[in-house]
């Protein structure tokens, strides 16, 4: 089986909230050392034909990604797919459901905006998506930093767009059982994304790993550019306890908003299985 020395199989191209296109993301994996890579859009695969492509080009293996947004224990969740089938139908259509309401909490998340004096912010916002079926949090961010209302978006996620601050609006997005069927389905593997980001108590968490379990879900992101190294260390244990193999993923969105670079993470723990063994057979060279 091949051994992969760093692989990065958690970012996002201008397809969703990046900055960069695939291409862009593909050949600065490379310049980091990136041996296998995933473009892992939310709720989109709409790159993912550019990126094997780019990939190919760069001389680095490549698997097929997608964050899905879950909706868990009243809480948005992520779930990465690796290795599936980018035309499946079902999981286009899924992801395209899942899209759906994000036009109309963009404007509810404006017109709170414009509430507290900031206004023009869904234009704004727009005027950094690629994929206006995408917009997001990540968006209006840009546009609030650009305002000069804050100074990064660190500060954004401080003062507004959270719950309990101006410009929260919840979305209901997929069941955990939907995604992780949408994926598994189209051969792929679902993975738990950075699980250590979610507010949850230890027995919803307990409830989260357990029915993603049940579901048919098969790895968790221990190592992940938001985690610490201790959170790194729980979440090899939990992936131990649950079974479950493990996956490395930057999370990188932009040069100038992500805290971690493609290709720059720590090792994952030698102990356990790396999620990339289950689907060997679906890796593109």
């Amino acid at each position: 089986m091949t051994s992969y020395t760093n692989a990065d199989l958690h970012c996002h191209s201008v397809v969703s909230d990046g900055t960069l296109d695939p291409e862009a993301l593909a050949a600065r994996a490379r310049t980091n050392g990136v041996d296998l890579w995933a473009l892992t859009d939310h709720d989109e695969v709409g790159g993912q034909h550019r990126a094997a492509a780019a990939a190919r080009a760069q001389g680095m293996a490549y698997l097929t990604g997608a964050e899905i947004s879950v909706t868990f224990a009243n809480t948005t969740v992520h779930i990465v797919g690796l290795g599936f089938d980018a035309d499946d139908t079902r999981l286009i259509e899924g992801l395209a459901r899942t899209r759906g309401g994000r036009g109309e909490r963009a404007q509810e998340m404006a017109a709170q905006l414009a509430q507290v004096g900031i206004h023009g912010a869904y234009e704004g916002a727009l005027r950094y998506v690629g994929n206006p079926e995408l917009i997001s949090r990540t968006h209006f961010a840009r546009f609030l930093v650009e305002a000069g209302v804050c100074k990064d978006t660190s500060e954004v996620f401080r003062k507004y767009l959270i719950e309990g601050k101006p410009g929260f609006v919840p979305h209901r997005w997929a069941t955990l059982g939907d995604a992780v069927r949408w994926i598994t389905e189209a051969g792929g593997v679902a993975v738990i994304a950075h699980p250590a980001r979610y507010r949850l108590s230890a027995n919803e968490e307990f409830a989260l790993f357990s029915e993603f379990k049940q579901h048919g879900g098969q790895a968790v992101e221990v190592v992940t550019g938001s985690h610490s190294a201790a959170e790194a260390v729980s979440y090899a244990a939990m992936a131990q306890e649950f079974g479950l193999a493990a996956s490395r993923g930057s999370d990188f969105h932009s040069p100038d908003e992500s805290h971690t670079d493609l290709g720059t993470l720590p090792p994952l723990p030698s102990h356990l299985t790396p999620v990339w063994d289950l689907v060997a057979d679906r890796i593109l060279k």
